[in-house]
């Protein structure tokens, strides 16, 4: 664009496609995140698993 190479419409498709890529990838990444699980040790010595807490 700022060349003067390219169009408005073709900036434009390729900048919607890049938002909906990034809707796409945080999405498949949120999916990712809930499915790990971190390994915890109690206190009398015993593992397990839990969520992954993932607000840290």
């Amino acid at each position: 664009m700022e060349t003067g190479d390219g169009d408005l419409d073709t900036s434009i498709n390729g900048y919607s496609r890049g938002v909906f890529l990034k809707k796409h990838c945080e999405t498949k990444l949120k999916e990712a995140e809930a499915r790990i699980e971190k390994i915890v040790v109690g206190n009398d010595g015993t593992v397990g698993t839990e969520p992954l807490d993932s607000d840290v």
